[in-house]
């Protein structure tokens, strides 16, 4: 079973711009967003894919991710279908010794909220902690994009 082990941050600076070598504009939809389990749909410029996570463990840290690679057309059909907000970001990618941060910078109504995630191999994985990394949120509920569909941002 595929487990996605994550650790999100927000952020203290804009420094991590400087050190991105992609940047990527993301739209996500969800399907479904119950609380254990959730169906997104996600669009970028180029691929788009359906996701299916689980509950988190207790920590937040931990959950089932299965993702399957879909039709930019087939994707566009289904956001269609999705829960009432859309989420949209501009998403940086970081490299940090041998891991690469995913640096969320939200749009719409989540404008203002910067958030980057890493993924482990194990949920005790030691990593260096850059500079511009701000107080750690994993498992605080409100920052799950899930969440933020509901309840924006703007809106706290």
């Amino acid at each position: 079973m595929p487990i996605e082990i994550e650790r999100k941050f927000l952020i203290r600076s804009d420094d991590f711009k400087k050190l991105s070598y992609q940047k990527i504009y993301i739209k996500q939809g969800f399907l479904n967003s119950h609380k254990e389990r959730t169906v997104r749909v996600r669009i970028t410029e180029e691929s788009a894919f359906i996701t299916v996570k689980g509950i988190s463990n207790s920590s937040g840290t931990s959950r089932y991710e299965w993702e399957k690679e879909i039709s930019l057309e087939d994707a566009e059909n289904l956001m269609v279908l999705c829960e009432e907000t859309v989420i949209e970001k501009v998403r940086f990618h970081i490299k940090n010794n041998k891991h690469i941060f995913e640096v969320d910078q939200f749009l719409g109504e989540n404008e203002g909220l910067i958030i980057a995630e890493i993924e482990l191999s194990n949920e005790d994985e030691h990593f260096k902690k850059p500079d511009w990394l701000g107080n750690e949120v994993t498992g605080i509920a409100k920052y799950y994009n899930t969440e933020l569909s509901k309840r924006p941002f703007t809106k706290w």
